[in-house]
């Protein structure tokens, strides 16, 4: 590997997170959504975002298929290349909480090393896993993209939950299963995790 002599950050003269959290009266944190395809998180970070800026407070929402419609577009979805995915979508984010705006990420992040693997790069301090775990059987009911049809006829290969495995998060800070929760009572439960953490001074 070519060393890196030519690269001087320059981290330490910037202004810091702690400066935009002043800013923006609010703490950053990333609260990553990970479950099948189908499962709701898309739905649920985008009606997060919409209460969390009802209060005033700042939001990003990265989604996995706006990702890989730009930043990620030259992404398939090998094993490596899933990985490097999870990897930008983690770089990006701490860019976004170093600039004291909450992040919302609703990705598959199918195993616990990918997703170990995105709190590092974050920091596990400011990482809150929420497993959206509606069971298969309801996401291929719904079936929004209409991928599992194709994947169950061998036309999308390595398919989560098909034809690729899908790990439970071993210590999600929040479950939520959208085949029991109406979408008011999974952002209210969300809410009420991640208020305190972001509000100043509560």
């Amino acid at each position: 590997m070519e060393e890196k002599n030519h690269i001087y950050p320059i981290f330490d003269r910037m202004m810091t997170r702690q400066d935009k959290e002043e800013l923006l009266g609010q703490h950053s944190v990333m609260i990553w959504f990970t479950g099948l395809s189908g499962s709701g998180k898309s739905t649920i970070a985008i009606a997060l975002e919409r209460e969390l800026h009802k209060r005033g407070l700042l939001c990003r929402i990265l989604d996995g298929d706006n990702i890989r419609s730009g930043i990620n577009n030259n992404l398939g979805f090998s094993e490596t290349d899933r990985v490097e995915n999870i990897r930008r979508i983690a770089e990006v984010s701490k860019l976004f909480l170093d600039s004291g705006i909450i992040t919302i990420a609703a990705f598959i992040s199918p195993n616990n090393d990918i997703r170990e693997m995105a709190a590092n790069i974050i920091g596990k301090e400011d990482f809150l896993e929420i497993f959206v775990s509606t069971p298969l059987e309801e996401c291929e009911k719904r079936d929004v993209k209409g991928l599992y049809a194709k994947a169950r006829k061998g036309e999308i290969q390595n398919f989560t939950g098909i034809s690729a495995p899908f790990e439970v998060p071993e210590h999600p800070a929040l479950s939520l299963d959208t085949s029991k929760l109406s979408l008011e009572e999974s952002v209210n439960r969300l809410l009420e995790l991640i208020l305190p953490k972001v509000k100043k001074n509560v």
